[in-house]
């Protein structure tokens, strides 16, 4: 199956499956303006990028409230939304804590900007 994200100033605000066979079961980057096109087909408006399921291309499947980012990579990349307002991207742009985590069970404290350990029962 093929997937699509449709973008509204850089954000995901869906995501739908078509069939491979609409994109001629092509890969990506040549899929990507035949799903396009059949989604204009069916008279789904919007601007409509490919996402990758298995995170083959564009960093990672994007979810609804993700950006889009044309600068990264040869095509792009999908960002997650950030969790905590004190996380920064690394140069992965992936979200990081401004503390490194503890091994075992914590959960990220905003207010205390700081891991608490998680009783897990």
């Amino acid at each position: 199956m093929a997937h699509f994200a449709k973008m509204y100033n850089d954000k995901v605000v869906e995501v739908i499956v078509i069939s491979n066979e609409v994109c001629d079961d092509l890969p990506f980057p040549e899929s990507e303006p035949l799903g396009q096109a059949f989604i204009a087909s069916i008279d789904i408006a919007g601007e409509w990028l490919q996402t990758s399921y298995n995170n083959n291309f564009r960093k990672q499947y994007a979810g609804i409230g993700y950006t889009y980012d044309a600068n990264l990579g040869e095509y792009g990349a999908f960002i997650e939304p950030q969790p905590y307002p004190s996380w920064v991207l690394n140069s992965d742009n992936d979200w990081f804590a401004p503390v490194a985590k503890p091994k075992g069970y914590f959960t990220w404290n905003e207010s205390t900007l700081s891991w608490d350990a998680t009783i897990v029962k």
